[in-house]
């Protein structure tokens, strides 16, 4: 996955965080859990705020 992937980071943030609110979750947290996943394999350095609140709207949309 790389950070353009955002449906199947969601997805998989959702699997592996699954009593986690998206909603409450801050940037950093969710910075350092994307790139703990399995499948991750993406520059650290190219990922900025819109990305990740990209990445959060799309784990919100995954729990409706």
């Amino acid at each position: 996955m790389r950070w353009t992937d955002i449906y199947d980071i969601a997805a998989s943030l959702s699997e592996c965080h699954p009593e986690v609110d998206p909603k409450q979750i801050n940037f950093v947290d969710l910075r350092d859990w994307i790139l703990d996943l399995d499948g991750f394999d993406d520059d650290p350095n190219h990922c900025g705020e819109r990305i990740l609140e990209g990445i959060q709207m799309a784990w919100i949309d995954e729990l409706s």
